[in-house]
């Protein structure tokens, strides 16, 4: 395999400038992270540590579902570059009156990590939409912002009339459902895909109706809303469900994986039981899994090493979610994520086979992006 000016080739090219020993390793294409709100910087070296942390994991693409411009401002330079990572943001969030995650908002104006204008503002990282009047009026400043796709909240959105004025469900609730529609619509017309964040089956049911692109992560991620899990019902995805993500092609992103940390082992059991009944179900009809953390302090790469535990996708199923699909749904419109000819010469070089051992993902030996190579590496 050739690298012909960034993109794979196998014809040699009349001149071959370098060529590289992979000394016996294992090639993947890169990994891919589809729920992470950690890519933002304030200063230079808090750009560098993060994309720093990135490029050592092998995770070249990420995805910022609800962010202020101010900390996408700060990484100019430093993603979607050559030498740096590919991000997509959404901006802000679209939620309802009282909805998530206006209380992480709150928490953090109240410490002085972000500004009353984060709010319902073009630089914000939170839009509240109390109905079609209301999306009216804000649309043309949500899409001032320029975001690459479109975040939506729903959270118990089967229970959305009981919730909507209950202060006792602040923060635990989201757009009306109803509106959501309306929302995908306006989006794809202006070529913008929609991700919709879920709790619940009764959400994920509710999101593919709407016509959603992307479910933001798997039902049941963290129970309920003090992250118990007494009953699997509201959780579990049905075959009718999973068959309508197939026929419509949605990704749905994982964000399973913080159990793991779980110090109580019954309940991380039974977390785990759920997270592979519904990933079951959704390779039992080839829906289209993506691997996201929404881990503020990590990469994908505990969210990987968390799904390989669970059983319910093999090594390899797990490696072609994570390089292959992960990628083609936060970039559709570019060629990566496969070693083939005419895509993107971007690739990780592992010292063991991952697909006899899962955890061989973590011995990075090289790295490839766009046909450069990305730190000290043999060459002769």
């Amino acid at each position: 395999m050739y690298s012909v000016e960034g993109y794979f080739s196998a014809a040699r090219p009349p001149r071959v400038d370098s060529v590289i020993d992979l000394r016996q390793g294992y090639v993947v294409p890169p990994f891919g992270e589809a729920h992470n709100h950690n890519v933002d910087a304030s200063t230079a070296a808090a750009a560098r540590t993060i994309v720093d942390k990135y490029l050592r994991d092998g995770v070249f693409y990420a995805q910022n579902p609800a962010n202020v411009l101010r900390a996408r401002a700060g990484l100019t330079g430093f993603i979607n570059v050559p030498a740096g990572i590919d991000v997509t943001f959404s901006n802000a969030a679209l939620t309802g009156p009282g909805g998530h995650p206006l209380g992480l908002f709150f928490r953090n104006l109240a410490r002085g990590a972000m500004l009353p204008t984060d709010s319902n503002s073009t630089t914000g990282f939170v839009w509240t939409i109390a109905d079609h009047a209301d999306l009216d009026v804000k649309w043309p400043q949500i899409l001032a912002s320029h975001p690459d796709f479109i975040k939506t909240m729903l959270l118990y959105s089967e229970e959305y009339e009981r919730r909507k004025s209950d202060t006792a469900f602040f923060n635990w609730r989201g757009l009306n459902p109803a509106l959501l529609p309306e929302i995908v619509r306006r989006a794809h017309a202006v070529g913008l895909r929609v991700m919709t964040h879920i709790e619940t089956a009764g959400d994920f049911h509710n999101a593919l109706i709407a016509g959603a692109d992307e479910i933001g992560h798997t039902p049941g991620f963290r129970g309920n809303e003090k992250t118990e899990l007494p009953d699997f019902a509201p959780y579990l995805i049905t075959d009718a469900d999973a068959e309508l993500a197939a026929n419509r092609g949605v990704f749905v992103v994982t964000t399973l994986g913080g159990p793991a940390a779980l110090p109580d082992s019954a309940l991380r059991v039974r977390f785990a039981r759920l997270d592979s009944l519904n990933l079951a179900m959704l390779k039992k009809h080839r829906v289209k899994i993506i691997v996201g953390s929404d881990s503020y302090r990590t990469t994908s790469v505990p969210e990987a090493m968390w799904l390989s535990t669970l059983g319910a996708l093999s090594n390899a199923e797990l490696l072609h979610a994570w390089t292959e699909t992960t990628a083609q749904a936060i970039f559709p419109r570019r060629k990566i994520g496969k070693l083939d000819p005419g895509y993107e010469a971007s690739l990780v070089v592992l010292a063991g086979d991952p697909l006899a051992d899962f955890s061989n993902v973590k011995r990075i030996t090289l790295r490839m992006k766009q046909g450069e190579l990305i730190g000290v590496l043999p060459r002769y």
